[in-house]
């Protein structure tokens, strides 16, 4: 979707500065975002592509304003509210009023390493690749309201094939509820100028890594 999340190549944001020996989390709060919205995840209510989506859908004045894992505590009470798992009410209140309902599965302290690592993303191919590497290809211009991993900068540009990635699940669709509609995926590798135009370095390369739908002969 074109939100305000898909800042890639915008201007007028000030320079990225890393902050010198950045702890992992600034405030205990943080490290209780993090663990809830893990916990959450493994409960299966929702994936991590409807998850990434949540954050895509913040009001641009709520998105700028907020720090990284203020999006998270923000983005979880979202999908418990739209899900019927969490009241209104409760969130007032600061603690449940009625009984919890029951989720898929809990995590459970053994399984803690389990959730922290990510289930593989490959499917089996049931059609060959479309493109082999080195094949000229031009992003499509699209601008679905869901979401996308078509960053907004590259779309309806030239690049060449870099490496076939093999057929993974397809984000756009898990994120909609549409199953998982597994798609190949590719490193797309563009000259900087074919991106920036003529006034950007002209040594520059910058690859993608893009879902065949998005797509076409160049």
């Amino acid at each position: 979707m074109n939100g305000i999340h898909d800042m890639g190549g915008m201007q007028g944001f000030g320079p990225v500065t890393p902050e010198p020996n950045e702890p992992v989390f600034h405030s205990d709060w943080e490290g209780r975002a993090f663990a809830m919205n893990r916990a959450m995840s493994y409960a299966q209510v929702w994936d991590i592509d409807m998850s990434r989506a949540a954050i895509e859908q913040l009001p641009p004045q709520l998105y700028l304003g907020m720090s990284y894992y203020e999006k998270w505590a923000y983005r979880l009470e979202q999908l418990l509210l739209a899900r019927s798992l969490v009241d209104a009410d409760e969130f007032a209140a600061g603690h449940a009023l009625r009984p919890g309902k029951a989720l898929p599965r809990k995590l459970a302290a053994a399984d803690v390493e389990k959730a922290l690592s990510r289930a593989p993303f490959g499917r089996p191919a049931s059609v060959p690749a479309r493109f082999a590497q080195g094949a000229r290809v031009r992003t499509k211009n699209i601008h679905p309201p869901t979401h996308t991993r078509l960053p907004r900068y590259a779309r309806g540009r030239v690049g060449v094939i870099e490496c076939v990635r093999g057929h993974h699940v397809f984000p756009d669709s898990v994120a909609i509820g549409q199953g998982e509609n597994p798609q190949w995926l590719y490193t797309v590798l563009f000259d900087g100028r074919e991106l920036w135009g003529e006034s950007a370095d002209p040594t520059l390369k910058v690859s993608i890594e893009a879902f065949e739908p998005y797509l076409e002969p160049a």
